[in-house]
């Protein structure tokens, strides 16, 4: 029997708000309330986090990936977007979903005989998951183009739905951009002050001051052409290096304070290193100075696979292979990590480890390799 959940609440997630994403109060944090406004400042806004996001789905798509059986036709449906174009295969899509949003979502299309023809990687902010009276999930439903598609829970080859670790839904992941959102925001605003410093000539803002010595003031008119010539004259980088020409009683006098008193080289590879420990990416690999955590690239290079991209790949192929066992009962999809050169080392290792065991017999071995007995003799 099961027991119903503690929470008696829909775990649909407010309206205009994408699930798994907190809304930030921090003034940091402009539009990135929703899934949409932290993909554009973090995916498409920011270097940083383009080129980290782009390490872990690229290198997700491109490892080598075998089955059990060997050779299965569930290999060929991996290396395609569905859509038949030449776009990011299944594997790089769903890496993406699942690190960035938290959540993935796979819907496929059969052939005559009832076996899957194509897999489609749905976009996960379009996912609503309907819930019963006690909590428990009871359909999944998409919505694109002004349509929605409901796909029951329970159904046999409806939609698969992999997820990672929230500790406060029941039935949605929590993703990597939520965390980086506040470093993300950190970082583009940095670049914006680079670029409005240089646009205004690389000084600081300041004031004219007005001291005449008998204590009067400037007249309206005479304020408001002053202002006018200022801005025509002295803004934007056009008038970058102009001489100031200043009538009599006018000084100018810098109200900032400089980049080095704001430690801002420092505060903008902080929230850099922020936005690389978010998403699981060694600072190292992505061109940051003054890192000392690993020894060389090759160091790096095993951490990301071993903490990052071989966790992700574990949840995504188990997460298949479960699914589409429904129509090829015992199919098993693994990353052939001794096809994997970053890990060509700790492989090495382990077999003059095994292969020294003269207590372990011929099977023994193989399994503690991860290879059964058809992958050869």
């Amino acid at each position: 029997m099961r027991l119903p959940f503690l929470r008696t609440k829909s775990a649909s997630p407010p309206a205009g708000r994408a699930p798994g994403i907190p809304t930030w109060a921090s003034p940091l944090v402009d539009e990135a309330n929703d899934y949409g406004g932290q993909v554009r400042q973090a995916f498409l806004g920011n270097p940083v986090a383009a080129r980290a996001i782009r390490m872990i789905t690229e290198g997700a798509g491109g490892a080598p990936v075998v089955s059990r059986p060997l050779d299965h036709p569930a290999l060929a449906l991996l290396g395609t977007s569905g859509h038949g174009c030449s776009g990011p295969g299944l594997i790089e899509t769903l890496a993406g979903h699942l690190l960035l949003h938290g959540n993935a979502y796979v819907h496929a299309a059969t052939a005559g005989d009832g076996s899957p023809r194509a897999l489609f990687a749905l976009r996960p902010e379009r996912v609503r998951v309907e819930t019963d009276a006690q909590g428990w999930p009871v359909a999944h439903v998409y919505r694109a183009g002004g349509q929605e598609r409901r796909y029951p829970a329970d159904a046999d080859g409806g939609l698969l739905h992999l997820r990672s670790f929230h500790p406060l839904d029941d039935h949605l992941g929590a993703g990597c951009l939520s965390a980086a959102a506040p470093a993300v925001a950190i970082h583009n605003a940095a670049a914006r002050w680079n670029r409005a410093l240089l646009d205004n000539a690389a000084r600081p803002s300041g004031a004219l001051v007005y001291q005449p010595g008998d204590g009067s003031v400037l007249a309206p008119e005479q304020f408001a052409r002053l202002k006018a010539e200022m801005e025509a004259a002295f803004a934007g980088a056009a008038n970058a290096g102009r001489p100031m020409l200043l009538e009599g009683g006018l000084s100018w006098q810098a109200l900032s304070l400089s980049p080095a008193e704001m430690d801002f080289a420092g505060m903008r590879e902080a929230a850099a290193r922020d936005i690389a420990l978010a998403l699981g990416v060694p600072p190292l690999l992505i061109g940051l100075k003054g890192d000392n955590t690993y020894a060389n690239y090759r160091e790096a290079n095993v951490a990301l696979w071993r903490l990052t991209l071989l966790p992700l790949l574990a949840r995504i192929l188990g997460g298949l292979s479960a699914w589409l066992g429904q129509w090829w009962p015992g199919l098993v999809l693994v990353v052939d990590k001794d096809d994997v050169p970053a890990l060509a080392e700790d492989r090495a290792r382990l077999w003059e480890q095994v292969r020294g065991a003269d207590f372990l017999d011929s099977a023994e071995k193989r399994r503690i390799l991860g290879l059964s007995q058809e992958d050869g003799q």
